[in-house]
């Protein structure tokens, strides 16, 4: 690992996804309702507790620099963004988090004109800590009840790099979003074989060489990918839509909605 080379954002931001993290995992072990918002998305305590705590987080980290939270975005709560702004969703994946599977994720990524240039993902449940920069994409194991006596370290983080796509490459698609596209999946992106998986997670299996495609061909939210792009990007993989253009953000006339995309290993 290029230590020297690494921004000093990325250790924090890996500090404060593990204590979102940890927070959201004491939730998790009392069992939580959710409750609809406006939109019909599912929210619990634990999203607005932990998106609190990062957003408290950014501020002593990186005061002035604007950020666009998913919870304050529902709650009408939207700042004037400028070419650096976080954008963070402290609960990517509510619905598993309340199905109990474990397939939820703590995002947090700096936007740098219009690209994930810095990026964490956290999966609490799996005790999985991604991160990326400049210098490349690691992978830490970090059991959210470390975070009682320890934050992580970026000595103890290990290189992450994305495999060669197969000539019939392995997918992911959304358990929640996707499941009715299989067929069109399987058959437009020539898939062999595929796993059907929560979050922001699928960006970071392609990240470590675990899998080799992410179609979704439907609307996400930038909170929802930045991060996730940030890691597969630093690991050698792309985030593209239909036409093939990078995913970018900041997209304020669209409502930080995305188009759809394709995400990939190398």
């Amino acid at each position: 690992m290029t230590a020297l080379s690494r921004d000093p954002l990325l250790g924090d931001l890996l500090a404060l996804a593990a204590q979102a993290g940890a927070l959201i995992m004491d939730h998790y072990a009392a069992g939580l309702r959710g409750r609809t918002k406006a939109d019909d998305s599912p929210v619990t305590d634990a999203d607005e507790d932990a998106e609190r705590l990062i957003l408290a987080g950014l501020e002593r980290l990186a005061p002035g620099i604007p950020v666009v939270s998913e919870e304050a975005a529902a709650a009408g709560r939207w700042p004037k963004i400028a070419d650096r702004f976080f954008l963070v969703d402290p609960l990517d994946g509510t619905k598993e988090f309340l199905a109990r599977n474990g397939e939820f994720t703590v995002n947090i990524a700096l936007i740098v004109d219009g690209r994930p240039a810095t990026g964490v993902v956290y999966a609490p449940a799996f005790a999985r800590l991604f991160g990326a920069d400049a210098a490349g994409a690691v992978e830490l194991h970090w059991p959210p009840a470390e975070t009682a006596v320890a934050l992580p370290s970026l000595s103890a983080a290990q290189p992450i790099r994305a495999r060669q796509e197969a000539a019939h490459p392995i997918a992911l698609w959304s358990r929640t979003h996707d499941l009715h596209r299989a067929d069109e999946y399987r058959e437009l992106y020539r898939v062999s074989a595929a796993r059907v998986l929560g979050s922001s997670l699928k960006f970071c299996l392609l990240a470590a060489g675990e899998a080799d495609l992410y179609p979704r061909h439907g609307p996400t939210m930038d909170w929802d990918t930045a991060a996730g792009q940030a890691v597969l990007e630093a690991a050698g993989g792309s985030v593209r839509d239909l036409q093939g253009r990078p995913l970018g953000y900041g997209k304020t006339g669209d409502g930080f909605r995305n188009p759809s995309f394709v995400a990939r290993g190398r």
